[in-house]
């Protein structure tokens, strides 16, 4: 029998850690996954803290073949996904050009403002990624290879990472990996409590 593919879901965000944002961008990821017979092995919430960032990926890589990271892409300070990996997957910053294009077409034609430096800045994506253009909205998606393992940084805004999961997460997995089906079995009770339907 073949051995599972198993996944690791990494989020980032201190919001999420003190409950200021409640995380449903994992049980979607998980319910795709699960979908096309991928086992969730493990969910790690991290804060926008670069050690555990570090050691929460080092495990993830580790212990599944695929890696998918939410959170951290966005234009402000305590956004540092994107430094954090390329740093380690060692590459360099450039400017994917489709990605400010499309910035810049959002700014100036969508929303009638100019585009500041750190909306631009948004375009920057590590050498070593493929990047996975975005379509709904400025922060594009990345996939990084390392040890055989496939890992996904994906924007933690939930309509933009529900639409890079769909169109470009699902397929590159389904395309990689050789899975098999998961099959879950639901029964429902009535009338009895638990421990006495656990005694059966």
């Amino acid at each position: 029998m073949m051995d599972q593919i198993q996944a690791t879901i990494i989020t980032i965000g201190d919001e999420l850690l003190i409950g200021q944002v409640i995380d449903t961008n994992s049980a979607f990821i998980a319910q795709k996954l699960n979908s096309i017979g991928v086992d969730v092995h493990q969910r790690i919430a991290v804060g926008d803290d670069k050690a555990s960032i570090t050691a929460a990926l080092d495990t993830a890589i580790n212990n599944t073949q695929i890696v998918i990271i939410t959170g951290g892409l966005g234009p402000t300070a305590d956004d540092i996904t994107k430094p954090l990996l390329n740093q380690y997957f060692g590459g360099k910053m450039i400017i994917d050009q489709p990605t400010l294009d499309h910035i810049s077409y959002i700014f100036e034609q969508v929303h009638k403002r100019p585009m500041i430096e750190r909306n631009r800045k948004q375009a920057e994506v590590p050498d070593v990624c493929e990047v996975l253009f975005n379509q709904s909205g400025t922060a594009p998606g990345m996939l990084f290879k390392k040890n055989n393992s496939l890992i996904f940084s994906l924007p933690g805004v939930p309509h933009e990472m529900k639409w890079l999961m769909t169109e470009h997460v699902i397929p590159r997995i389904k395309s990689h990996f050789k899975t098999t089906p998961i099959a879950h079995r639901t029964l429902l009770t009535a009338g009895i409590g638990e421990s006495f339907l656990a005694e059966l």
